[in-house]
């Protein structure tokens, strides 16, 4: 596995990881107030958490559309900055006041922030290293799975040692040199135009019917089934473990267990998909996922760990292939793709969480869990559904013609 060595690249996978670790460790601090602050239950954690990966998911397509004419360059620092603010702000309310619609609008607005961010981060990282991309995005969304790992054990802890979510509110001084570098070095606007003239020719070119909305289509029904479980479930297993009694240090460590494992495989399956088929690498790993979410309901202990590991590994490793594939077939708008994409993942994932919460408050949360395995059955069986890969579709063709030639 080919490592970056942009600078760029680092700039981005630093701001990732800052932007990401805030957004994940709303659901462990949502779980907490809701045993001792605030009148809420897992229907009202999972319409928080659905309206702010809805409002970063509809704002993506935009967003991405603005970086595509502009570099991005405020877009990413400045979007780091306002997730971050924006939490706090959100989470000092709820805090104050003891009122869940105070908290939930400014910690909604907060995916405003990931939405500016994420078309930016996306587009250069991929594009620092072409022949790499789909490589290249795995290590980026590593950065950002790592923010999701860390950030539900670090709240966790927190929470457990002081009893209460404000030492949290401290780890916003890392966004200031995410800020910083990316400042430094994401291209400003002329810079950005001048290095890039023939892309700007052919983004102002696009034939919007001559897409392939076919295999979009089929590309946004694998997205939207996949979701459920990736990132729909994610918002969930600190209720879920909560329920069974654990303290906030271990339902947040497994939380991170999760999303760590969901890097990790991200970076595997995405390296491992530049060199076989991506539809088999994609199916596989969905399949091997489904029945850890089916029994992870019904462990404990240190088996409910090694669960959450192989669900969020196999879960996570097609996350930087789907990526990929839209910027694959948009090609002369990638920050588009990317924010188009990344928007569908979050707002189908956002769709899964309002799901598995409503579902939850009648069946009961295994029960749900238990549902979102067989979702991601049919998810795997949808993955041979996607376009081949453009680069070896293209060998193929040409391997072909070599063979007529010769005989």
């Amino acid at each position: 596995m080919k490592l970056p060595r942009n600078p760029l690249f680092w700039a981005v996978a630093f701001g990732h990881a800052v932007n990401d670790t805030f957004m994940s460790m709303g659901a462990v601090l949502l779980t907490f107030l809701s045993g001792s602050i605030l009148p809420i239950g897992p229907r009202e954690i999972g319409l928080a958490e659905s309206f702010r990966q809805l409002v970063g998911s509809f704002s993506q397509p935009f967003f991405g559309w603005f970086v595509d004419q502009t570099g991005g360059r405020w877009a990413g620092a400045g979007g780091v900055a306002w997730t971050v603010s924006f939490m706090i702000l959100g989470l000092t309310l709820g805090l104050a006041t003891q009122n869940f619609w105070l908290m939930f609008i400014p910690y909604g607005l907060a995916a405003l922030g990931s939405g500016a961010f994420h078309p930016v981060g996306s587009m250069h990282a991929a594009e620092s290293d072409k022949a790499h991309a789909t490589g290249n995005l795995s290590w980026f969304f590593l950065f950002g799975q790592l923010g999701l790992a860390f950030g539900p054990g670090i709240a966790g802890a927190l929470i457990q040692i002081s009893g209460s979510i404000v030492p949290v509110f401290a780890l916003g001084v890392f966004a200031i040199p995410a800020v910083y570098v990316m400042g430094k070095h994401i291209p400003d606007r002329t810079a950005y135009q001048l290095t890039r003239p023939e892309k700007l020719e052919r983004r102002q070119a696009i034939n919007w019917k001559a897409l392939p909305w076919k295999a979009l289509g089929l590309l946004l029904l694998v997205v939207a089934l996949r979701s459920v479980a990736q990132p729909g479930s994610g918002q969930f297993i600190p209720v879920l473990f909560e329920h069974k009694g654990w303290d906030p240090a271990f339902y947040g460590l497994i939380t991170s267990t999760f999303w760590l494992a969901s890097g990790f495989g991200g970076v595997y399956f995405g390296n491992l998909a530049d060199r076989i088929d991506r539809r088999v690498v994609v199916a596989a790993s969905l399949a091997l996922c489904a029945p850890t979410f089916i029994f992870l309901p019904h462990v404990d202990g240190l088996l409910a760990f090694a669960l959450a590991l192989a669900a969020g590994g196999l879960s996570g490793g097609s996350h930087s292939i789907l990526v990929s594939t839209a910027q694959e077939l948009m090609p002369g708008s990638k920050a588009f793709a990317s924010g188009a994409i990344l928007g569908i993942i979050f707002g189908m994932g956002a769709l899964g969480s309002l799901f598995i919460g409503t579902l939850a408050e009648s069946t009961g949360l295994p029960t749900a869990f238990e549902i979102v395995g067989f979702i991601t059955f049919g998810a795997a069986a949808s993955a041979f559904l996607l376009p081949r890969p453009i680069r070896k579709a293209q060998a193929t063709e040409s391997e072909n013609v070599a063979l007529e030639a010769g005989d």
